[in-house]
């Protein structure tokens, strides 16, 4: 049937606004179609073109700069040198056999590199350079420069290696950075992509290792065209990555240069601490080893010497030995004994040579021993029959809780390699370490620092600051990160009465400048410029009744790794403590002897700010030290050192 005039009029209309609409739509998908196929066809055409012809643009991670170490004063600890390296990339070389047999006959290879370079590109991904010679000379460049076109996928770049001005000199405390490896890698849970670019350097040890993250930096992207031969033609995208963070540390490399050059020859440690921000401003190993080493690749006969020394160069015995303090514990139980009120200084302990307890003999360092001894003539004779009753008297509880206030039994905050808790005893630490119970003769022996009782150098030294300042000093080793200051390390109020303190340090005092004080060779002379301190010996062997009954063997006749190891502790100047200073000397015999002397000498250039006049000394060591200091003097500016000192 015929529809009706009027009912075509009314559709026409909503006909034509709706292909209009379907119109628009279309012209407009045709017009995003067409802007999209000028795009890929025109403005991207050589892009897509070299994508399509034999894998020609490369996408590589561009490595940051390592962020520099320097020390307080902005001497450089840790460097970035550039340095010259020549890679191969397995996806443009072809058969990396091939490849590298023809860059051997360019330039000297040995066996190892190519069987390492071919063990790497199996190892990661295709388009990653793996480096096949490092430290390469400027003709060897050159050379393979000019050999391009017959080398494919091989080419000779600059790049940025680690390098440590200082040397030896910092080695523990800096530490020192390596190639990453798979035990590496094992390690970690989310590895940087950084991580499989081969011999990328990444820190080891000590502040390097510490503060990894931060020092690395962030990885940058290149895109790169490459011809037919692996030529590099041009650089089409580059995104810069993040340089490492910088540091600085509280170090001051001229007194850690001299605290080395003192020690040389021993086998010894020593920390050198800021009494008013708790700064490490030395920290000593000896003997010590040169960390650019590692970085280079370090050799077998090489390893093998640092790793069978015994002398042990590797270890930072300053944060990581854990040694029996000695008579230089003495300042904590006495301390304690104060606190708890079982004593006062005041009251005398008689001392005849020998203590007998549950049946076994302790014996005082004098055989004869003291008579009637007070606190003060305790120390600075250093007594140890007094300590042994007075240590009776408080408790080994007390006693473990002062020595944990000033510092021992518990682990510094120091971003240096495996530092050490040591260890502080109790009778609940005995049974968990022991499965025993705490006796009277074990509070006996930690009264004088033996026994159970172990501190690192760095703890002696916090010790010898809490002592001398009243607070709660915190060492510092990072001073700032990129500019931004760490927070102090002065800590608040100790806690401790300060007139048992002040008692303390007076008899401190008389250790080193009474002349009966067992450190009074030590002393320094000059008005605002003495000390107090404290000796030590800790006994490494046990003494049987029988060698005490027909004599004791001397130190100088016994083996090396027999005798006691010699400690000193102490703060300076007397009046308003700058600097406190611990030293131990690995089996140096006796502490006033072979520490204290040592201890001084690093006391007094920390004072003067480098050597100090002759008439700092007593008149009886000047001639002494005037062939001490040339001897130093050599060593620190890489001289030859006099031969009649070397004897």
């Amino acid at each position: 049937m015929k529809r009706p005039r009027t009912d075509s009029n009314e559709v026409w209309p909503r006909m034509t606004r709706r292909a209009a609409l379907l119109g628009t739509a279309q012209l407009g998908l045709m017009g995003v179609l067409g802007w999209r196929m000028k795009q890929l066809q025109i403005d991207q055409a050589d892009e897509f073109k070299l994508l399509a012809e034999e894998n020609r643009v490369n996408m590589r991670l561009i490595p940051p700069g390592r962020g520099l170490i320097f020390d307080r004063n902005g001497v450089p600890l840790a460097t970035n040198e550039p340095v010259y390296r020549i890679v191969i990339v397995k996806e443009a070389a072809g058969d990396p056999q091939e490849a590298l047999a023809r860059l051997a006959a360019v330039m000297p290879l040995d066996p190892e590199d190519i069987e390492r370079s071919l063990a790497e590109m199996e190892r990661v991904a295709s388009f990653v350079p793996v480096t096949v010679r490092d430290r390469v000379t400027w003709d060897d460049v050159a050379r393979v420069t000019a050999n391009t076109p017959a080398l494919p996928g091989i080419t000779a770049e600059v790049g940025l290696s680690r390098h440590y001005p200082n040397g030896a000199d910092t080695a523990h405390v800096v530490g020192y950075v390596g190639p990453v490896s798979d035990y590496d890698l094992g390690l970690m849970e989310d590895p940087d992509p950084l991580f499989q670019i081969p011999k990328f350097q990444f820190g080891k040890t000590g502040v390097e290792a510490k503060y990894e993250e931060q020092l690395r930096g962030k990885a940058g992207t290149q895109r790169i065209e490459v011809n037919s031969v692996g030529r590099v033609m041009r650089e089409l995208t580059r995104e810069e990555g993040i340089p490492g963070d910088d540091l600085q540390l509280t170090l001051d490399a001229g007194l850690q240069a001299y605290v080395e050059a003192r020690m040389e020859g021993e086998s010894a440690a020593a920390v050198v601490i800021d009494c008013a921000t708790g700064d490490l401003l030395a920290v000593g190993n000896a003997p010590s080893f040169d960390p650019n080493l590692f970085v280079r690749g370090i050799s077998v006969p090489d390893w093998t010497a640092l790793n069978e020394d015994i002398y042990r160069p590797l270890s930072a015995k300053a944060v990581q030995g854990a040694y029996p303090p000695g008579s230089t514990f003495k300042m904590v139980t006495a301390l304690a004994a104060f606190e708890s009120g079982v004593l006062h200084p005041e009251d005398t302990v008689h001392c005849s040579g020998v203590t007998e307890v549950s049946g076994i003999r302790f014996h005082c360092w004098k055989k004869g021993g003291h008579g009637n001894v007070d606190f003060h003539d305790s120390l600075k004779f250093s007594c140890d029959c007094y300590y042994y009753e007075v240590g009776q008297r408080v408790g080994i509880e007390a006693i473990s809780a002062m020595a944990k206030k000033l510092g021992i039994g518990v682990r510094p905050d120091v971003p240096m390699s495996a530092v050490a808790e040591g260890i502080a005893p109790n009778g609940e630490w005995k049974r968990q370490m022991h499965d025993d119970v705490w006796r009277v003769g074990d509070t006996v022996n930690a009264s004088i620092g033996q026994g159970y009782v172990l501190a690192t150098p760095l703890q002696l030294a916090v010790m010898s600051a809490r002592i001398a300042t009243g607070r709660e000093v915190m060492p510092r080793l990072v001073k700032s990160v990129n500019g931004v200051e760490a927070p102090s390390g002065a800590g608040n109020p100790l806690g401790v009465n300060e007139n048992w303190l002040r008692r303390t340090r007076a008899s401190m005092f008389d250790v080193v400048n009474a002349e009966r004080g067992t450190a009074f060779s030590a002393r320094i002379l000059g008005e605002g410029r003495q000390m107090a301190g404290k000796t030590g010996t800790s006994q490494v062997r046990r003494i049987t009744p029988e060698e005490r009954a027909r004599g004791v063997t001397s130190n100088a006749d016994l083996p090396w790794d027999r005798r006691d190891h010699a400690l000193w502790v102490n703060f300076a100047p007397y009046d308003n403590p700058r600097f406190a200073t611990a030293v131990v000397v690995e089996h140096g015999g006796g502490g006033s002897t072979a520490a204290a002397p040592i201890g001084r000498d690093i006391t007094m250039f920390a004072l003067w700010g480098g050597f100090p006049p002759l008439e700092a000394y007593p008149d009886n060591k000047r001639e002494e030290a005037a062939g001490r200091m040339a001897r130093i003097q050599a060593i620190m500016e890489g001289r030859p050192v006099p031969l009649l000192e070397r004897a």
